[in-house]
């Protein structure tokens, strides 16, 4: 039976690890679709090579900062041969579980700072991100590591900080990492002008939907399959997540006046905010928090897009960063019994939590772009962005027969 339960757990957080990957083509989609037509084979190249150097750096130093387990030892020994290592692999399928969450931090980056990012900067920012910056929170939350869970939020603030599947880890630290990215590279050649915001629409919506939809498919297994083990999975987690994704559609698209690039992020605002409090919100609770997150995106990226005049993209900020935020926070109203949670969070302790996750998002973007900046520079010349990151990157288009063809090639 123990084999049997071993077995089990083994194939259902593989199937989860897999929905979770094939969230990065999400990823891809969502920017493909939402950049100029002259970068879209950039972006298709940005999330995949970004997935690669992420499972490296996770793989060799990452994991072994969050949890304190390397791969060092022979194939027999981390297969469940040695202690520390569960049996028939399943120690192995949890690090590729969480590699895909690791590597969504940068794939959040990469719609804030689209089309006009040199490739080779990204790609060591990337390997920074998620190699040394990323895994300190993560272990903080997830593993207890500093030992604050413990001495600071429950012995101070009444429990210990809930992030069930990463509404703060993931998002919101990513989310901040790439506002301090975003300001960092400033604006796109063009895109505001005395004061005047000039916004280039969208170069496909159905591959932005498309986007949206992978995302939203894969996001079950990123909140269910959170649980990790069979035994511990819960019906809730996915009930909250269905009913938060249709309360941030359905706000967005009120918010945003049918705008269907608000209707198809909505959705994932309102996945972002239920991840922290999935597995102990009532559904209506879940309903709210989606909804509230719909709202918060629309309202926020017009507002940074058009008075701050931050050139966030994908708008990746308001998305995962306030959402994320946002989400945190929830799980300490709207978890709590008196609301019809099943309880075991405070407010004090997701507020405080949820702010650390954010600030360390955000001092981690800033040195790592920072950093990166004044020793390889970030940007690409005027000239390459007015060309576009295909041709002055990849040397080739998202159409090259059809360019062959009508001679632009």
């Amino acid at each position: 039976m123990e084999q049997l339960q071993t077995s089990s757990d083994v194939f259902f957080l593989l199937v989860g690890a897999i929905l979770v990957f094939a969230m990065h083509g999400g990823f891809a989609f969502l920017e493909v679709g939402t950049v100029r037509h002259k970068n879209q084979v950039n972006a298709l190249c940005k999330i995949m090579v970004d997935f690669a150097i992420s499972t490296l750096c996770y793989f060799f130093v990452g994991y072994w900062i969050a949890y304190g387990v390397s791969f060092f030892g022979s194939a027999e020994t981390i297969s469940g041969g040695a202690k520390g290592f569960d049996g028939q692999g399943l120690s192995l399928v949890k690090f590729f579980f969480l590699v895909t969450f690791a590597a969504a931090v940068p794939a959040i980056v990469s719609g804030g700072v689209a089309e006009r990012i040199k490739f080779l900067p990204q790609c060591v920012a990337t390997g920074l991100l998620v190699g040394l910056f990323y895994p300190v929170f993560e272990g903080i939350a997830w593993n207890k590591n500093l030992g604050l869970q413990e001495s600071f939020f429950a012995a101070k603030l009444g429990a210990e900080f809930k992030d069930f599947a990463g509404s703060i880890v993931v998002h919101a630290f990513g989310g901040w990492a790439a506002l301090a990215a975003i300001w960092r590279l400033g604006a796109r050649t063009g895109r505001y002008t005395k004061g005047k915001s000039n916004a280039t629409p969208p170069s496909s919506i159905p591959w932005l939907a498309m986007g949206s939809w992978m995302l939203c498919v894969g996001w079950f297994g990123f909140n269910v399959m959170s649980a990790q083990t069979l035994k511990a999975v819960s019906g809730l987690v996915a009930m909250n997540s269905l009913l938060a994704m249709c309360g941030g559609i359905l706000t967005a698209l009120w918010a945003g006046k049918n705008d269907p690039g608000f209707v198809h992020n909505g959705a994932l605002a309102g996945l972002v905010a239920v991840c922290a409090g999935s597995d102990v919100m009532h559904p209506i609770g879940a309903l709210v928090t989606g909804g509230i997150a719909g709202v918060i995106f629309v309202h926020m990226f017009q507002m940074m897009t058009n008075r701050w005049q931050l050139d966030d993209v994908l708008g990746v900020w308001p998305l995962h960063g306030l959402c994320g935020l946002w989400g945190g926070i929830a799980c300490g109203i709207f978890g709590l019994k008196m609301f019809g949670g099943i309880g075991g969070v405070t407010f004090l302790s997701q507020l405080v939590g949820s702010l650390m996750g954010a600030a360390a998002g955000l001092a981690s973007g800033f040195i790592i772009y920072s950093l990166v900046d004044l020793t390889l520079g970030l940007r690409l010349s005027p000239d390459e962005e007015r060309e576009g990151a295909d041709l002055s990157i990849h040397k080739i288009s998202a159409n090259p027969e059809e360019d062959v063809r009508s001679g632009r090639m």
